[in-house]
């Protein structure tokens, strides 16, 4: 098994499944907040494969030299690369990593080590494992990573639903996105979607503080790219949270045409100052992009007055995590009345318990047909 190999994918669903229905039933693990990363070990050599197939070997040196030390001398594996801040994964920390100056990245691999989380086995030794069910996968991970310790870490496993409903409440707390069921049976398939995946999902009434136009907008047609969305904080300061996009064009028409008698003028604007850099490192509206420095930023002030609904699934810092997603105008809610207090708070839980949980680490390799999770663990 030579790299590149496009990892197995997972399909959204509302809620977590029920085993019913699936002939060997279903494990069900934490969905972890960090890049997809499949790692080739070949005797001294790594190689750390992303999602679309492109290696991020050079942005995690010290991966790298655990890796080498961790795992078996010949094996691929499938997993997530994270950072955790005070019992807490920061993906914005691990996104600090993918940058062009390696003494940067060496800086920040001393200051912030990264740690990767083993969730799949695809080969070992000579022998491919991507035609065998994921509990076999599973078993034979747990025999490799059995005396493995830090970066490595096995990702917790259960197959009782009650109990992955209960760390999809509980391990919010330390970070992550949701539960991920696979199919007992399942063999390995890379690139297509055959898993299940659930993510948190809730809505927030926020400020409509600004917009940015498409990338195809004219003179002639200007068409809205995104929505800048704002709450108000204890201070009563309206905080830049995050943009609600995914519209369609006629939609982007209307809404730009919608929005013309609310422009301001940028002085009045409370996000005004925003588009100069910002010393405390915060990314504003307007900024130039830490990712790209030639990408266009800038954005059309709005009086703050409009409200609308928009869906998302997790909060970073004082941010929405992802995107947010267009529900409906609020006409009967104040700008004022938006702030944080309506966003509810994840059950705390640091990192470290939860990868408590990993399964066994030490003596005998688990049952694969046994729960590597108790219910009382939950």
């Amino acid at each position: 098994m030579q790299p590149p190999v496009a990892p197995m994918l997972a399909k959204p669903a509302a809620a977590v499944p029920d085993p019913a229905g699936w002939p060997d039933g279903l494990g069900y693990e934490p969905k972890w907040d960090g890049f997809r990363c499949v790692v080739f070990r070949d005797g001294p050599e790594v190689v750390l494969g992303s999602r679309n197939e492109r290696p991020l070997t050079r942005y995690f040196p010290e991966l790298v030299e655990g890796l080498l030390r961790e795992l078996p001398p010949r094996c691929v594996l499938d997993g997530e690369i994270v950072v955790a801040v005070d019992g807490r994964l920061d993906f914005p920390r691990l996104q600090e990593r993918i940058h062009p100056a390696a003494s940067r990245v060496a800086m920040l691999a001393e200051r912030q080590p990264a740690a990767y989380v083993a969730f799949d086995l695809l080969a070992l030794g000579d022998r491919s494992l991507l035609t065998e069910p994921f509990a076999q996968r599973r078993r034979r991970l747990e025999e490799a990573v059995r005396a493995a310790g830090p970066p490595v870490h096995l990702t917790p496993l259960t197959t009782d639903p009650q109990v992955a409903r209960e760390w999809f409440v509980a391990f919010e707390g330390a970070g992550l996105d949701g539960v991920v069921a696979k199919p007992r049976d399942l063999p390995y398939r890379p690139d297509q979607r055959v898993m299940i995946k659930v993510k948190h999902a809730r809505t927030a009434d926020v400020v409509v503080a600004g917009y940015r136009l498409h990338t195809s907008s004219t003179q002639q047609r200007p068409l809205l790219g995104s929505l800048l969305l704002g709450l108000y904080d204890d201070q009563g300061t309206l905080q830049h949270v995050g943009v609600a996009g995914a519209f369609a064009t006629a939609v982007r028409a209307q809404l730009h045409d919608l929005l013309q008698p609310l422009r301001a003028e940028t002085g009045d604007h409370p996000w005004a100052g925003w588009s100069a850099p910002d010393p405390g490192g915060q990314r504003r509206p307007g900024a130039v992009s830490r990712w790209n420095t030639g990408k266009d930023l800038s954005f059309v002030p709005l009086r703050p007055e409009l409200v609308c609904e928009v869906g998302y699934d997790a909060m970073e810092g004082t941010r929405f995590r992802h995107t947010a997603q267009f529900r409906r105008w609020r006409p009967d809610r104040t700008a004022v009345s938006c702030g944080y207090d309506q966003l509810e708070r994840p059950v705390s839980m640091t990192l470290e318990d939860l990868l408590a949980r990993g399964g066994p680490r030490t003596g005998a390799p688990a049952d694969p047909g046994a729960d590597d999770t108790s219910r009382e663990d939950a």
